[in-house]
């Protein structure tokens, strides 16, 4: 960035200097003409441990005062967003105050919610997450107090001069001294933006981040700015995108040892005294070393360092031995992280967010499973859930949706789940460490990166055991940190190719007029042909529904004068809808009649409504954490995948099912309206997105009752009109998803027809009335089971009898058997064994079922797997087994009396050696 920049009236005409920092190099701005360094770790250690910078705070007071003095100078207060960013489609968790505006508003698509605006906006990153409780100041979930402004050329809210001091009387408002504040000139760059920021730095610590972006990757006509080696040009629209940190504020007021001794006084309390560790908080020397680990621990990059080295520094920095130094605060460490992580899951639970394998679920998990690991360590006679609720009623329960008695069972279950994990986990581990020890090798990283991703072994866990059993590793101490990065953004999708190959082709048309979503219930059209190609047609207007949301697209026949196609297939590109039609070929400018296949379109309707009917229901039996993993809709049958953190009962089952019809016999209107996306936000909140985020400024909203999304499909007009749902089947997918199977409407009363079908025909068969089906079921699956056992009994008998009726000739003082046996498989390795468990051998081939052969070996020098493994080559087939036992097929049944004599040459072979 220029150095122009940051030539600013407010520094000039409030006494600030421009410096160089001694240290690092760094340019920045301070009252004190004698200040040579800039204020920011590592140049300088906190000043404020023991000397608090502001007057004391407790958080909910920080908060409300910097809140309140951003609306006293005329900015519009925000509610928080959740922590689950469902209004992003790329990213999964809110990472800061400015990923609430992102990417509509600072896009220019939407305008903002206020303008100028304050909100104090719970964040996640955990890319920092194995740093927490180490440093001092790290922590995964924090408050990002902000105050934004949206600067276009007609209408300038304000910027950077205005920005510098607000800020500047917002810290002297709260007792702090200008006089020890630096502002570091830091350009700034991510998403795809840019722009000048300013760190502000009081006591060695910074609190807040000013950045002004005015600069995006977007090509105009202006000249760029090489930023990081890429171009950036100037932005219509100037964000002011402030960042001030609520802990570190209430930190640098209190001047504890520890940014968490600021923010959960009552839970290190707590866990110190769980912990049997209450009795250091009154230790002299613990709380000085505590206080200079702090200090100095803070100038190290956690990440960038191995944690042994940085031991070595912290230790010599405040003057004890590295054990000794671990010997007190690595407890303390893990109580300082397990405060941060109950405060992370309470926000991630109580938003909704349901512990799994993907996505944002994942991420909850992974910080889940972190905690019980850290208790365990620490011998805590604490249950995660009643820490959990405990920051969340230290937060405020009315800020959450989740109900608690559901957070307490996702996290038993949770829990549960862990302790399977560990009990399986270490077999795992020791498996492969021995393995790579027989091979004189290390464990390679990507093997431990898939232990810990496909088995859930904790890496704490994974180093103790790797450790034990004398393995070769090298395990980075920020492997979590590595994989939260690697699971907290989207992947992107490739587009469909077929579909971007007519991007060029269509570009000059019109688009689409879209009849579909005025006249739903009608089936028949008027349009002109404005393009052939490849066997697709666009036309000026269209009743086609094209696929897309979930729901297939409409069939049906275009008409002309000398022609009729029939239309199979409907897809859009670029608000261009493309028919693909067989049966003939049109032309431009041609007059068309379409007719859309009705009963697939009123069928396809009362499927897509009833989705939403379904989903609801879910939301009243299951919690209101449930929300769609996915949808698509039939003309038979249709499914639903919901986020649920169990398995779905036959009882709640049938109480969605009733629930579902419920809302169908209501009634309800489907009101469908477009509505401004910041409005249609604020007033229904973001369970809007459901099947993903759509683009633009406006979205279409469909509305039955409380139910609310965002819709882009067809849909019926009431709920009545669905006419009835029957859920089929439910099936359990994939960790922490569920799905639905369901029919509705015409297709619910077939699907219930051919159920009662299946039961008339069954009673049939069995004589009995259809309302004792159940029990004859029982009684004759019952007395199948004991006949089953006596059949066996007897087979065993018989493969007994057959056994002592076999002798063979003795070959080296070896019985040995060779015969064709014509007897079941099960029955044939009875008999194999016990020849082997009398110290003989025997091969049978057997015909029935096809041709088998079974050996047993009671002799070392035989191996059955191998002898099976020839014979069966012979008879064109496989086989194989182990020593004692081997079994096999073939398929040439004329080659038995061959193989048979080559099975007697080679045991007697192997007999004499």
């Amino acid at each position: 960035m220029l150095e122009e920049e940051y030539e600013l009236d407010y520094f000039r005409s409030k006494g600030f200097s421009r410096k160089v920092c001694r240290s690092c190099g760094s340019a920045f701005w301070t009252l004190n003409p004698d200040r040579e360094l800039c204020g920011d770790a590592p140049c300088e250690p906190y000043q404020f441990i023991g000397e608090p910078v502001f007057s004391p705070h407790s958080t909910n007071e920080m908060r409300e005062a910097f809140l309140s003095f951003f609306e006293t100078n005329d900015h519009t207060r925000i509610e928080r967003y959740p922590v689950a960013a469902r209004w992003r489609d790329d990213i999964y968790l809110t990472i800061a105050s400015i990923a609430d505006f992102q990417p509509f508003v600072t896009g220019g698509v939407v305008p903002p919610p206020a303008n100028p605006l304050t909100i104090s906006q719970p964040c996640i990153r955990l890319n920092d997450l194995d740093a927490v409780g180490r440093s001092g100041r790290h922590l995964t979930c924090f408050e990002m107090m902000a105050h934004h402004a949206f600067n276009t050329d007609e209408e300038e809210i304000y910027w950077k001069d205005e920005t510098l001091e607000l800020c500047s009387d917002f810290i002297s408002s709260i007792g702090g001294n200008l006089d020890a504040v630096t502002f570091k000139e830091h350009p700034w760059y991510g998403g795809g933006n840019a722009g000048p920021s300013v760190e502000v730095l009081i006591g060695g610590l910074e609190v807040a981040t000013l950045v002004f972006m005015n600069l995006g990757r977007t090509k105009t006509s202006d000249a760029p700015t090489m930023i990081d080696g890429k171009d950036y040009y100037p932005m219509k629209l100037r964000v002011v995108d402030t960042g001030y940190g609520l802990e570190r504020f209430v930190w640098a007021s209190k001047g504890s040892p520890t940014i968490y001794d600021a923010v959960f006084p009552d839970m290190v309390s707590r866990l110190m005294t769980s912990a049997g560790l209450e009795d250091r908080l009154d230790n002299e020397e613990f709380t000085d070393i505590l206080s200079l680990n702090a200090k100095f621990a803070g100038l190290i990059d956690i990440r960038g360092e191995k944690l042994a080295d940085l031991r070595k520094k912290v230790a010599a920095s405040v003057g004890v031995s590295v054990p000794k130094l671990e010997e007190m605060i690595v407890p303390i460490e893990g109580i300082y992280a397990l405060c941060d992580h109950t405060r992370c899951l309470g926000y991630m639970l109580g938003d909704c967010i349901v512990p799994s394998n993907v996505r944002e679920g994942y991420l909850a998990r992974l910080v889940l499973r972190r905690s019980l690991r850290m208790m365990s360590e620490l011998s805590l006679d604490e249950n995660l859930a009643d820490l959990v609720l405990f920051q969340m009623n230290e937060i405020g329960m009315n800020q959450f949706e989740q109900k608690e008695e559901i957070i307490r069972e996702i996290i038993e279950r949770e829990t549960a789940k862990y302790d399977t994990t560990i009990s399986r986990g270490k077999r795992v581990v020791q498996r492969v460490a021995q393995s790579h020890k027989k091979k004189n090798e290390p464990v390679p990283l990507g093997e431990m990166i898939t232990l810990y991703e496909s088995h859930g072994i904790p890496t704490g866990l994974m180093r103790d055991i790797l450790t034990e059993e004398g393995a070769e590793f090298d395990l980075p101490d920020d492997l979590d940190s590595i994989i939260a990065d690697k699971h907290s953004e989207l992947e992107e999708v490739a587009e469909n190719s077929e579909v971007t190959r007519f991007t060029d082709r269509i570009a000059s048309l019109p688009p689409t007029k879209k009849l579909y979503y005025e006249r739903t219930c009608e089936f028949e059209f008027e349009g002109i042909v404005l393009d052939y190609f490849d066997g697709y047609v666009v036309l000026d207007q269209s009743l086609f529904y094209p696929e897309g949301g979930g729901q297939p697209s409409d069939t049906g026949t275009l008409v002309t004068a000398n022609n009729v196609v029939r239309v199979d297939e409907v897809i859009t590109k670029n608000d261009r809808i493309l028919h693909h039609i067989k049966g003939g070929v049109l032309k431009r400018g041609e007059r068309v009649k379409g007719i859309i296949d009705e009963e697939r379109r009123w069928s396809l309707m009362r499927h897509h409504t009833g989705t939403h009917l379904l989903l609801k229901a879910c939301k009243e039996v299951l919690g209101p954490h449930v929300h769609q993993a996915g949808s698509q809709n039939g003309i038979e049958s249709s499914r639903l995948d919901i986020r649920h953190y169990n398995h779905i009962t036959p009882d709640e089952m049938k109480r969605i099912e009733i629930a579902a019809n419920h809302l169908i016999m209501e009634n309800t209107p489907v009101f469908i309206k477009v509505e401004e996306r910041n409005r249609a936000e604020q007033k229904y909140g973001f369970c809007l997105y459901q099947g993903g985020v759509p683009p633009g400024k406006d979205l279409r909203i469909v509305q039955m009752g409380t139910e609310v999304q965002a819709c882009g499909g067809t849909h019926c007009r009431s709920s009545g009109e669905v006419g009835i749902i029957k859920i089929l089947r439910i099936e359990h997918i994939q960790d922490g998803i569920e799905r639905i199977e369901f029919s509705a409407g015409l297709a619910a009363m077939y699907a219930m027809q051919h159920l009662q079908d299946i039961v008339n025909e069954s009673a049939g068969i069995l004589s009995v009335q259809v309302e004792h089906l159940p029990q004859t079921v029982d009684r004759f699956f019952t007395e199948w089971k004991e006949r089953g056992k006596m059949i066996d009994e007897m087979e065993s008998r018989l493969a007994e009898m057959k056994l002592q009726s076999l002798t063979g000739d003795l070959v080296n003082g070896v019985e040995v058997i060779i015969q064709q046996v014509d007897l079941p498989r099960k029955e044939l390795v009875q008999v194999a064994t016990g020849i082997a468990d009398r110290k003989g051998v025997a091969l049978f081939i057997s015909t029935t079922g096809g041709v088998g052969v079974v050996m047993g070996s009671g002799d070392g020098k035989i191996h059955a797997g191998e002898i099976v493994r020839d014979i069966c080559s012979m008879l064109g087939g496989k086989g194989g087994g182990k020593p004692a036992l081997a079994q096999g097929a073939g398929q040439e049944e004329a080659k038995i009396a061959e193989a048979l004599l080559k099975a007697d040459e080679l045991i007697r072979a192997k007999l004499h050696d």
